[in-house]
């Protein structure tokens, strides 16, 4: 049993240095020199968006000038220490991996360590010359930065188990230098790899804050329309139950009623039973869970009659409240009335939620081809509290306007208030003797 266990561990050992061998061999040898170029910044980046005089066309460069500065000046450092043809070489070598990080991040970190292996065992100089030091760290750190921070350890482990290899063939052994420099590079690169782990996962978190954003605003639409499709149930429903009744009443009030007329009635009534059935058997399910709902009997909706009520409501939760009506008053629609009213109720209903202490007014104009509607608040007099449902009110005002074909706006007002403006179209009545288009 013991030998079976042993066994067991042993492969299970093996089966994790391969995974982590292959890992190294996909990050580190598989396609090493395939053309990675580092692209420019992004329109949105802060540095574009804020570079002043028109230099954001410029300023998307930055990171590749950045790069090619810093050769530069650790070339020119490497060349006065050493003003020699081998200085040049070397030169050479501490440069073109710098630049080749713009282009292809592994291929560089590649041409770094051979550079650093041709001048310390095939030119006889030392491990590490300062500007070779420098510019394998600067390679090793960009690669880091793009790509995952995952080759950070593998980079590091390599460059270890180089050091380690050039000793032993030096004959030197290990020091404390070799150490001190390994560890050096070790923190450099931990650090790099936690900074880029941070802004990958800042990102993500912004991708997903946005994603929510959308499907919670979809999400919000669509209740929305839940709603609508439930109160337009209750306006159409009592028309055709209406239509229902009377279709079925007219016969008894005319005398010897002509068999063709009472067969039209009946054959009208039947219709709208019909269709009052496919009704309430279609938008039922959004009315309610309960198949049976409705059978209770529905309150009436809302109209813009009952504003006065609603008015008095948000007047007896501290919010001042003012109506005004200009016009011809006179009956609309009941789909309009009740988008309308509903359309005055969120806006209100905004009002106490996100500008406390502010004053409201509500003004309905009655005109010629429909109804028009402002409603208007001033400024708070002290922060509201977060409301995790900022904006979504408004979209369910727009849903409601875009049903009836209207027009909206909603936007802040120069007081710093805010202002809802709305208009429902209403067709024309048709004259009698006539059927509206």
């Amino acid at each position: 049993m013991t030998k079976t266990h042993e066994t067991n561990g042993l492969r299970g050992e093996m089966r994790i240095l391969e995974s982590v061998t292959e890992e190294i061999r996909r990050d580190l040898f598989t396609d090493a020199f395939a053309f990675r170029p580092l692209p420019p910044l992004g329109d949105g980046h802060a540095l574009v968006r804020r570079a002043p005089w028109g230099l954001g066309r410029y300023t998307r460069w930055l990171p590749h000038a950045l790069v090619t500065a810093f050769t530069a000046l650790v070339a020119l450092g490497t060349l006065a220490e050493r003003p020699s043809m081998s200085g040049l070489v070397l030169t050479l070598f501490v440069a073109v991996p710098l630049v080749t990080t713009l282009l292809r991040p592994v291929g560089a970190w590649w041409l770094s360590i051979g550079a650093v292996f041709i001048t310390a065992v095939i030119l006889g100089g030392g491990l590490w010359t300062p500007g070779g030091l420098v510019s394998h760290l600067a390679v090793m750190v960009l690669v880091t930065l793009r790509t995952r921070p995952r080759l950070a350890a593998e980079m590091w482990l390599i460059t270890v188990a180089f050091q380690v290899f050039v000793s032993v063939a030096h004959g030197t052994g290990l020091h404390d230098d070799a150490f001190e420099i390994s560890m050096f590079f070790g923190v450099v690169l931990f650090v790099t790899a936690a900074v880029r782990a941070m802004r990958e996962s800042k990102q993500r978190v912004a991708e997903q804050v946005a994603v929510t954003q959308v499907e919670r605003s979809r999400r919000t639409v669509l209740e929305e329309r839940t709603t609508i499709a439930r109160e337009l149930h209750d306006v159409v429903a009592h028309h055709m139950s209406v239509v229902a009744i009377q279709a079925e009443a007219a016969p008894y009030r005319v005398q010897d009623t002509p068999p063709e007329l009472a067969a039209a009635f009946a054959t009208i009534r039947e219709n709208a039973v019909a269709a009052l059935t496919e009704l309430r058997r279609v938008l039922g399910v959004v009315r309610s869970e309960n198949p049976d709902a409705f059978a209770a009997p529905e309150a009436p909706q809302p109209t813009l009659a009952d504003l006065d009520a609603l008015l008095a409501n948000v007047r007896s939760a501290g919010l001042t409240a003012e109506r005004i009506t200009t016009g011809s008053v006179r009956p609309l629609p009941q789909g309009v009335e009740l988008s309308a009213y509903r359309i005055v109720q969120e806006a209100l209903s905004n009002v106490l939620r996100h500008a406390p202490g502010a004053t409201a007014r509500v003004e309905l104009s009655y005109v010629l081809g429909g109804l028009g509607l402002r409603i208007v608040n001033g400024r708070p007099d002290r922060l509201a509290k977060p409301s995790p449902g900022a904006g979504h009110g408004v979209l369910g005002m727009r849903e409601r306007v875009a049903m009836l074909g209207g027009e909206m706006t909603a936007e802040p007002t120069e007081d710093g208030g805010y202002e809802v403006v709305a208009f429902l179209p209403v067709a024309p009545a048709a004259a009698p003797g006539e059927v509206a288009a």
